[in-house]
């Protein structure tokens, strides 16, 4: 007989919360040796829960003292000054108005997007090696079609065990259409926000999207922190800022695609609606690689060349800013003659000690990867996901941009058949639709 209920909410817990605090501000060079020695006098642990959640409930009094810390902690951060990204962005050169892609453009990006997501799911959270491993074991390396259990022994998958949410709808033998996925839940409230607003939406009417369409147990790190900022009253473009330790991770950048893809040939515009929407919930570096993917993402539905890609994409970056450092040394790696592997022992050096979700190393591996495959979809999603870290998330984004200067007829069909042209959501009104509705609807958002 199972004992009594007890909810763990992952992602809120003050205990749980200020190794991630610590993080942060060492990231940003804060000083917290007193608040350290504090903690630790205590019997606190600087290391950070990997799920959002310790397994034992912590006492009453290091909750206590956990709360007294972060409050000091959010105090100093409020004193570390901001760039002033939005007059960055406005400054940025006007760009012409672009050709009107093709229908086969947009669908390819939404399968693409797709596709790069449905590979990475299965290994979320599994580090580097274990993919290796999984993928050793089965004779399977390096990857080149959806992971599949098949021949992997048990003890492989003990050691590496498959992600607990996709392993029974993401493996080649048992994917039927798209499943369910907040990397594709975020692209479609992104299509309905604009659908509904118009391409002059604000953070507030993100903010009223998020409330009314995503149940709170379905938003992590960021995002649940907004969330819970927005139910007691904070103002929406001021609520990512307020004891949000998540605020430089991966979470606006997955949301930014969509913007990319209705400002074709036009990274400005396109980073401009990213900020808007990344505002909500990120700061420094996760606003920037936001607006660095929905800016890739607006040339990659005009341009075969993944130069120009690249180009777009970091002409949007602070050049002071450490993802611009990381995407700098990823793309010089990505055209050098080191092998892959190699280069990606340099990346994970120079990021050493970065959350796996954390945006800055995410997007340099999605960098290496996109100047390493030049843009050749197969090789791109699979050099991403096998480099480890968020491989859903950042495969979705390789994926979105490949998709599109790929368009989906020439997508290869071992990607696209078991997708099947449906897409599973969780978002009101979207049980299942048609990925080539889903494309219908975006070019339609268009400037006419």
């Amino acid at each position: 007989m199972n004992g009594p209920f007890e909810m763990r909410l992952t992602w809120a817990q003050p205990e749980d919360l200020i190794a991630h605090f610590f993080n942060q501000a060492a990231f940003e060079g804060i000083d917290t040796s007193a608040e350290t020695q504090s903690w630790l006098a205590a019997g606190g642990s600087l290391a950070p829960p990997l799920a959002g959640i310790k397994p034992i409930p912590a006492s009453a009094q290091m909750r206590a003292l956990a709360i007294e810390i972060t409050n000091q902690l959010e105090a100093k951060f409020h004193t570390n000054p901001e760039f002033d990204y939005k007059d960055f962005l406005n400054a940025l050169p006007n760009y012409k108005s672009a050709p009107n892609p093709s229908l086969d453009t947009f669908y390819g990006a939404w399968l693409g997007r797709a596709a790069g997501c449905l590979l990475g799911k299965p290994v979320e959270n599994t580090q580097r090696e274990g993919i290796r491993a999984i993928l050793q074991s089965s004779n399977r390396w390096p990857l080149q079609e959806y992971f599949t259990a098949t021949a992997v022994p048990a003890q492989v998958l003990a050691e590496h065990p498959w992600n607990q949410q996709s392993k029974d709808s993401c493996l080649k033998e048992n994917i039927d259409g798209m499943p369910e996925d907040d990397d594709m839940n975020y692209a479609l409230i992104a299509l309905l926000t604009v659908e509904k607003y118009g391409r002059d939406f604000t953070t507030d009417h993100i903010a009223d999207q998020w409330l009314k369409l995503l149940p709170a147990a379905t938003v992590y790190t960021a995002e649940r922190i907004v969330y819970r900022n927005l139910l007691i009253g904070a103002i929406p473009t001021q609520a990512g800022a307020i004891n949000n330790p998540f605020k430089e991770w991966i979470g606006a950048l997955i949301r930014a695609d969509l913007y990319g893809w209705i400002n074709p040939g036009d990274p400005k515009t396109a980073a401009q609606m990213a900020f808007r929407d990344a505002q909500l919930s990120h700061r420094r570096n996760g606003v920037y690689g936001a607006c660095m993917s929905a800016a890739m993402n607006a040339m990659a539905m005009v341009s075969k060349n993944i130069d120009d890609v690249l180009d777009a994409g970091m002409s949007v970056l602070p050049h002071t800013s450490a993802i611009f450092k990381a995407c700098q040394l990823a793309r010089q790696l990505g055209v050098s003659d080191m092998e892959y592997e190699l280069a990606l022992d340099a990346l994970y050096a120079h990021v050493d000690g970065m959350h796996w979700v954390h945006t800055v190393n995410n997007a340099a591996l999605g960098v290496l990867a996109l100047s390493r495959s030049k843009g050749d979809f197969t090789q791109a999603i699979t050099l991403t996901v096998m480099g480890g870290w968020d491989t859903d998330s950042i495969g979705a984004t390789v994926g979105s941009i490949c998709g599109a200067m790929t368009g989906a007829e020439k997508i290869p069909s071992n990607w696209t058949d078991p997708i099947d042209n449906r897409l599973t959501s969780s978002i009101p009104g979207c049980g299942q639709l048609a990925i080539t509705e889903l494309a219908i609807r975006t070019k339609a958002l268009l400037l006419t």
